[in-house]
């Protein structure tokens, strides 16, 4: 392999007396999907709020493409290249698809020497990303995001971030989490499309045949370290359980 697109190093996280993350080593490469498991606690969400500038580190440090870098907030973290899509989506509801994807940053244009929104770029902006990144059609942008299946509107927060030409890396939060088993397939080809586009995508998942389905290589939580990291072709899914309930730890 090359050099990891992303780094962290003896991550550290502390809540006051409640330490989420010792020591967590963590590596993301270009083109690769990572996974990341583990029970409820073992610290995954803590470790990829550091990752995207939602908390900032008690200890360690974070690379970027080999650069040491430091995030002060998530839009910090988004500005240099690294985003994610999280279960809640953060969508509108109640505004189409257009709307959402532009949503805080409008496209806009001068009409008389007035500033409006550029409604009509925005809708072809969000149709050529959906596209041509994702490979997806919505059927009537006009429609409000409500209306649309769990597998469209999460085509929709993905379009969202990934329309930033310097988005290098996305973490992916439990992304199939209450959809069907063909939403399931539509967003995991989703995530394989990212992929071929040259990005590092990390994934959380509880789902471990969605892991073993997408993914290269499992980054095992425990207890907030590291438990370990397999390559998902020359892992099972009996090792990685072990990993996640520590199962050499107990014999």
């Amino acid at each position: 392999m090359s050099e990891p697109l992303a780094s962290m190093r003896g991550i550290t996280k502390r809540f006051g007396g409640v330490t989420a993350l010792s020591g967590v080593d963590l590596d993301a490469y270009a083109g690769e999907v990572l996974a990341i498991v583990g029970d409820n606690g073992a610290g995954k969400s803590t470790l990829i709020k550091v990752l995207t500038g939602v908390y900032q580190p008690t200890e360690g440090d974070i690379y970027l493409a080999g650069e040491k870098i430091e995030f002060a907030s998530h839009a910090d973290a988004a500005e240099q290249g690294i985003d994610a899509v999280y279960q809640t989506l953060a969508l509108a509801d109640h505004l189409d698809p257009a709307a959402n994807m532009f949503l805080g940053n409008e496209l806009t244009k001068k009409v008389l020497g007035i500033t409006v929104l550029d409604n009509k770029r925005m809708r072809s902006e969000t149709e050529r990303v959906l596209m041509e990144r994702l490979g997806v059609k919505l059927k009537s942008l006009d429609a409000p995001t409500e209306s649309l299946s769990g597998g469209q509107r999460q085509a929709v927060a993905i379009a969202r971030a990934v329309y930033h030409e310097g988005l290098r890396v996305l973490v992916m939060d439990e992304p199939t989490a209450a959809l069907g088993p063909q939403e399931t397939a539509r967003t995991l080809k989703l995530i394989m499309n990212l992929k071929a586009q040259g990005l590092a995508v990390i994934l959380i998942s509880h789902s471990l045949d969605d892991v073993f389905e997408v993914s290269d290589r499992i980054h095992v939580q425990r207890r907030g370290q590291c438990a370990g990291v397999v390559k998902t072709a020359e892992s099972t899914t009996q090792e990685v359980l072990g990993l996640i309930v520590g199962a050499e730890e107990a014999a």
